[in-house]
């Protein structure tokens, strides 16, 4: 997202580097990685920060943000939240899953693609075309993003907007109204979000260690 403010401090720097560990541990020509979590948690900071160090390691990878996706223009979203009613619409089906899995499509062939890029600055919504040849790793962060489909590695932040309720109230970006409809929100998607933790590869705990979920 054009004009976001990344506030990276050594806990992502920490966890970055043991999750850039992991993939270069568990090498895969054109791989995708999701990265989910509540708002607040820290999955654009942790996003930017393995991509700045996988480049170091020749490894191109670019990260795409969910946020660019939703069904609703950011200008109008409040509204058609309240109006629809918050616990009936917020969560999975805000999003244009369609065009996420076509981003990742032509990310895997090595295409040129249009996709969706909100401008914080304006809150329009531009059209940003990118040329995946020569990338050769997508890092998809959101919400939902490990419910997406394809993914080669998730990684879940296992933080609650609750553990993170300073940042929402003194957030230096300034990206929402925090009131009573903004609390609901964030509510409601924590219920969504915590439903996704079994799918994760990688748990980023609360103290922002990275340990490896054992699926059965």
């Amino acid at each position: 997202m054009l004009g976001d403010v990344l506030l990276i401090t050594d806990k992502h720097r920490a966890a970055g580097k043991k999750i850039l560990d992991y993939l270069l541990g568990h090498p895969k020509e054109k791989m995708v990685v999701a990265i989910s979590g509540e708002s607040g948690s820290g999955k654009t900071e942790l996003a930017h920060v393995i991509a700045k160090a996988l480049r170091k390691e020749k490894v191109f990878a670019k990260p795409i943000h969910t946020d660019n996706f939703y069904n609703t223009h950011p200008l109008l979203r409040r509204e058609w939240r309240i109006k629809n009613g918050i616990q009936n619409v917020v969560g999975y089906n805000e999003y244009q899953w369609d065009a996420i899995d076509a981003v990742l499509r032509a990310f895997r062939a090595g295409e040129v693609v249009q996709m969706p890029c909100v401008d914080l600055v304006t809150e329009q919504v531009d059209q940003l075309t990118t040329d995946f040849e020569n990338i050769d790793m997508l890092i998809l962060d959101g919400l939902y993003a490990i419910k997406a489909s394809d993914i080669d590695v998730r990684v879940f932040i296992d933080l609650t907007y609750l553990q993170t309720k300073e940042k929402h109230t003194k957030d230096a970006r300034g990206k929402e109204v925090m009131d009573e409809v903004r609390w609901e929100i964030l509510g409601r998607e924590h219920q969504q979000v915590s439903e996704l933790k079994h799918l994760a590869n990688l748990i980023v705990t609360a103290d922002y260690d990275v340990v490896e979920q054992n699926k059965q």
